[in-house]
């Protein structure tokens, strides 16, 4: 009997494996360097290193950043884009928006698709559905014709109003296939039928530039495992926190690309519920980058409005997570006034902190950490030798004799200037939308996220810090404990105390046949499919909607407007129970239960952490160098307690606790980090 659940997660620096073995209620994990040129080097690497027999693996999940990081590169296959006579530069005029709205040079970056490859075809829909024109068919096959002579091998379909009625659209697909047999073919009535063509074309164009790059990369991976003996499904999470077979990646490769993202957030959200905090931060902070997200009531926030680059929207349901340039491998340096910076620049996998000694000189959030003996001389367990007296010339060199600093003061700069950053991004998902941080603990994880956690709630006085078991590979973690998960969409607009309920209750009906079919094609029994209602509405005259869960049966309707009514007041802190609500939108999620993990805590608590591995002096800015014990995290107990400041190593991170701290390992084997002395703050 199959009896591992192995789960992968793709980073920018490694590649992290988690393996639940379901007979001994055991996990164990391993790192390897990640591989940029080919990210499924490094994922069977790290099968390997684990020494996994995948005929023995019942579920094999995986968070890839493939999809992520062709879009940031631009590295795409030849495609072209279709669309109605007259709306060619719809992607290019865009919303009229900008990122930085006061930069007059800056500019929204072009789209994925140049306009010498978007070609315009006679058809025409109007806004209530009905053909005006019907689709010129022997325009559309001379079209064809010349996207094979230009090698295209993706088409992004995107006709005007195709979501009212697609006929057309598909029209010209089906077409595209007959005479492009080996060309992908996206339709944006397939792909996302909603109104507003900038957010449903750019998000068929992302689709269209990243299908052959991810299905050829997915059906690598699946057949690699395939052969090593695998005989499940390949799942891969996606942006909205659920997963996806190979099937339907195919279909949909844009959801992919927040994938990565995605698992640390479901993990920290577990992690919280586990520890029993309602409301918590998690703090994801990798060799590139730090990912933050806000669980409140025990719920992730869900975002519609999202894009991996700005002005190219992909409109489908995204956990929402807010990343920035901070992680171990971020570069320090001093701008053009003189004034200390870090990153968004990176050191990446390659050349990599001054410290690995494979090119880089510059100095990084990493050697920083070296040069204070935060961090020791290895990393991933003796995969990768440190050299620290590279990290000291680096930081000396950049920062330290520029700013007449010592280089232990510069290193600590360096990393407050990091820690300043992360929580300036913490009050941008908590402060600014009405949360107070002090109410929220803060889950810190990925594989620097425990070296600058505890300072990071200090700069905002959180109260708490977690610290998981597994800290470096808690993303891959998070996808073990995701479900299949599609989310569909369909327009109807209508005001709501006019709508015959029936008409509702026929599209969603429509909508659920449609999803139980998507489920079924990827292998879900009846008995574990799960199908959510909802509703997005408005009040009449507003640009924008709400979504609030929508039941069943003949007071449904009246019992969503009702929800919206309270929900509009708890978003946007007003509520007009007097004005007319339009319907928008119906919306369905289509789950497909999967096992999960058993995790059993400690029942036997011991609070003697017992004597540390070894003592060295370590540097904590204010204390100056300190007498620090380190402690092999395996070897902590349950229950172990002990006072800051302290160091715990393990293969995958490592925990720093700072001076005034108190730490203890609760029965799940997180390490809970109290902060003394905060101002203004309580335990919550």
């Amino acid at each position: 009997m199959a009896n591992l659940r192995v789960a992968v997660d793709v980073g920018g620096t490694f590649t992290d494996v988690c393996i639940f073995d379901d007979e001994t209620q055991s996990m164990r994990v391993t790192k390897v360097p990640s591989t940029p040129h080919d990210p499924m080097e490094a994922v069977m690497s790290g099968v390997r290193r684990a020494e996994v027999n995948l005929a023995d693996v019942s579920l094999f999940s995986h968070g890839t950043t493939v999809a992520t990081n062709a879009l940031i590169t631009r590295r795409f296959p030849k495609a072209a884009m279709v669309t109605t006579r007259g709306f060619r530069d719809a992607i290019e005029i865009g919303d009229g928006t900008k990122d930085d709205l006061w930069d007059a040079y800056h500019d929204v970056t072009g789209p994925y698709i140049r306009r010498r490859d978007r070609f315009e075809i006679t058809e025409r829909t109007d806004y209530a559905g009905n053909v005006l024109t019907e689709l010129d068919e022997t325009e559309a096959r001379q079209l064809a014709a010349l996207l094979r002579k230009r090698g295209v091998t993706t088409v992004a379909v995107c006709f005007l109003n195709s979501y009212a009625n697609p006929a057309n659209e598909i029209r010209m697909r089906e077409i595209l296939e007959e005479e492009l047999p080996d060309t992908a073919v996206s339709a944006s009535a397939e792909i996302l039928p909603e109104i507003f063509e900038h957010d449903r074309f750019n998000t068929t164009v992302s689709n269209a530039v990243l299908a052959p790059l991810v299905t050829g990369y997915v059906d690598r991976l699946a057949t690699e495992l395939k052969a090593g003996g695998y005989q499940g499904d390949l799942l891969l999470l996606h942006s909205g926190g659920g997963s996806m077979t190979p099937r339907m990646v195919k279909r949909y490769p844009v959801r992919l690309a927040a994938s990565g993202i995605a698992a640390g957030a479901i993990a920290a959200k577990h992690v919280a519920a586990q520890c029993g905090f309602e409301n918590a931060v998690g703090l994801d902070m990798g060799g590139t980058s730090t990912d933050i997200c806000l669980v409140s009531g025990g719920e992730l926030r869900i975002t519609k409005e999202w894009q991996v680059e700005y002005g190219h929207p992909i409109v489908f349901p995204s956990i929402e997570v807010l990343t920035i340039g901070a992680g171990g491998g971020s570069l320090a340096h001093l701008d053009i006034a003189g004034s200390l910076r870090n990153g968004p620049q990176s050191a990446g996998a390659a050349p990599g902190p001054a410290c690995y000694n494979t090119g880089g000189d510059q100095p990084t959030n990493c050697d920083a950490n070296v040069a204070m003996n935060r961090l020791g001389t290895t990393l991933a367990g003796g995969a990768r030798e440190l050299d620290r007296s590279l990290s000291l010339e680096a930081i000396d060199r950049v920062i330290g004799k520029p700013l007449e600093m010592s280089t232990a003061q510069a290193a600590h700069a360096i990393v407050q200037v990091a820690n300043a950053n992360m929580a300036d991004a913490v009050r941008l998902v908590s402060i600014r939308r009405g949360y107070d941080p002090r109410d929220f603990a803060l889950i810190a994880f990925g594989g620097a996220g425990a070296l600058h956690g505890a300072e990071v709630a200090r700069e905002l006085s959180i109260p708490t810090v977690v610290v998981p078991a597994n800290p470096g590979v808690t993303s891959a973690l998070g996808c073990l404990l995701v479900d299949i998960r599609h989310d569909l969409s369909l327009m109807f607009n209508a005001p709501a105390n006019q709508v015959d309920p029936k008409d509702v209750e026929a599209e969603f009906a429509a909508l659920e046949k449609e999803a139980s079919a998507r489920l079924r094609h990827e292998g879900v029994a009846d008995e574990d499919a799960l199908l959510q209602r909802e509703i997005s509405m408005r009040y009449a005259g507003q640009w924008r909607s709400l979504a609030v869960p929508m039941g069943q049966g003949p007071g449904a309707l009246a019992q969503a407007v009702e929800t919206f009514h309270q929900q509009h007041e708890k978003e946007f802190a007003f509520s007009q129970e007097d004005q007319p609500v339009e319907i928008y939108q119906l919306g369905l999620s289509a789950i497909g239960k999967t096992p999960k993990p058993g995790f059993v805590p400690a029942t036997e608590l011991n609070a003697d952490p017992g004597a540390p591995a070894s003592r060295r002096e370590v540097y904590f800015g204010a204390e100056g160098w300190v007498d620090t014990p380190v402690y092999e995290r395996s070897l902590l107990p349950a229950g172990a307690t002990f006072l800051g400041p302290a160091i715990i190593d393990q293969l995958d991170s490592t925990t720093v606790v700072p001076p005034n701290t108190t730490a203890e390992i609760d029965g799940w084997g997180n390490i809970r980090i109290h902060l003394h002395n905060l101002e203004n703050s309580s335990e919550g």
